[in-house]
């Protein structure tokens, strides 16, 4: 147990010092087998390539390259922009309808996108010009679009639901259908918080102008191909009709279609479109085999069994186990990077939490949540620097302040599923028993 936690304060070192994550996890990994077996690296290298090898030849893996190709064509389609002109159309009209009009489309774009910082990019490029325009506060515009961006790793389909899966050998489909109640209740308590702000500020986010109802209809109208795309993957996936694999694949063809019916698949872009999709799925990969190996190593060092031996032997009740876990995540959600976080710690403690008897597929969800949270809690919340990164003029001093009252939100959401499994447990308990 000594040499695990050894390692996971040389990970942790290695990470500060500007190691990347796959490489520091997977040298602790490597030389921590090493150490365990009387220094015995051809047996350490032997062990740690058998596991990539297993790894790599699991269909599941696919899924994470095609959900990130779907997302890709999207982003290039200009759905972003029809789904937040539909989006306004609907709300725009009210005190602070822009940026509720934003926290929508940020969900419905995140519902085929799967990635926070993608998100948060695509989002911020369409909506903060319009909300700049009608006089909106930047703190709001830019934290609408930070706090938004965060609901594209739960909305499903999401690779950190995904990895999670893997990491634990949970299902993937169980998990997507537990991830959205919990997406939903994100959208509606972010809306909840702009309403707050305007109105204890309501110079902060002015009414905008409402349309007309043929407007209104060739505004929803714009947002049909993409309705149809997420119909089509999830309930296919809700009801049994394919494996999230196969909707995956599904997925890409439909994003496929999209962009050709709208008369910009180009060879250019389709170039550029699967050559960022390979870029980031090898890193993704490169990350995920490395928290395999280093959790392989911290598994056969005993942490978890040390862990969950210390904490049986204090005599504490499970939850206030677990609220101690929770408090870990929102401590290094302060320092760490979302993903590097939860492949972290995920190996560490989900035999801990399995032993007290809670649901993986719960815990999971609120693996996700707090993760959330990590990316608009300073000083490294990643979709602040985004922003702050795309306009040179916001700084993320001014993100953060209008950031606050939706990391209540989230705080409020995060506590309402610990002690209310039903709402993230309670769609895939219906669907699948």
């Amino acid at each position: 147990m000594i040499s695990a936690f050894i390692g996971l304060v040389l990970v942790l070192l290695l990470c500060v010092l500007r190691m990347p994550l796959a490489y520091a996890m997977t040298l602790v990994g490597v030389v921590g087998y090493a150490s365990l077996l009387d220094f015995n690296f051809t047996a350490a290298l032997s062990i740690s390539a058998r596991r990539m090898i297993d790894t790599l030849q699991d269909p599941a893996l696919s899924v994470i390259p095609l959900f990130i190709l779907m997302g890709n064509l999207i982003s290039r389609s200009g759905m972003s922009i029809e789904l937040f002109r539909a989006s306004n159309a609907l709300v725009g009209h009210h005190r602070g309808g822009m940026a509720m009009a934003t926290i929508t489309a940020c969900g419905g774009f995140s519902a085929i996108c799967g990635s926070s910082l993608a998100t948060a990019a695509t989002m911020g490029r369409v909506a903060i010009p319009s909300m700049r325009r009608f006089g909106y506060a930047d703190s709001l515009a830019s934290a609408c679009i930070a706090a938004g961006g965060t609901l594209g790793i739960l909305i499903p389909p999401s690779v950190a639901l995904i990895i999670y899966g893997i990491l634990t050998e949970q299902s993937i489909r169980e998990l997507f259908a537990a991830g959205f109640v919990p997406g939903v209740m994100g959208i509606v308590l972010y809306l909840v918080a702009v309403k707050f702000v305007v109105w204890r500020s309501p110079e902060s986010g002015p009414r905008g102008h409402e349309m007309t109802a043929a407007e209104k209809r060739e505004a929803y109208k714009g947002i049909s191909g993409i309705a149809a795309l997420f119909t089509v993957i999830m309930g296919g996936i809700y009801l049994g009709v394919f494996t999230p694999t196969e909707a995956a694949g599904i997925g890409s063809f439909g994003a496929l279609v999209i962009v050709y019916l709208r008369d910009l698949l180009t060879k250019a872009l389709l170039k550029e479109v699967l050559f960022e999709t390979a870029t980031m799925s090898a890193k993704i990969f490169f990350v995920v085999l490395g928290a395999l190996i280093f959790s392989n190593f911290i598994n056969l060092a005993g942490l978890p069994e040390g862990l969950v031996h210390f904490l049986t032997t204090q005599d504490l009740e499970p939850m206030l186990v677990f609220l101690m876990i929770i408090v870990i995540y929102l401590m290094l959600g302060t320092v760490l990077e979302s993903m590097s976080m939860m492949l972290l710690t995920v190996p560490v403690f989900y035999p801990v939490v399995q032993s007290m008897g809670f649901d993986l597929i719960w815990f999971g969800i609120v693996v996700v949540v707090v993760t959330e949270i990590s990316l608009i809690t300073p000083p490294v919340g990643m979709n602040v620097f985004v922003l702050s990164g795309m306009f040179k003029d916001l700084s993320s001093r001014t993100v953060f302040r209008g950031v606050m009252p939706f990391w209540v939100a989230d705080i409020a959401r995060l506590l309402a599923i610990i002690f209310i499994p039903a709402l993230a447990l309670g769609l895939p308990d219906f669907l699948y028993g």
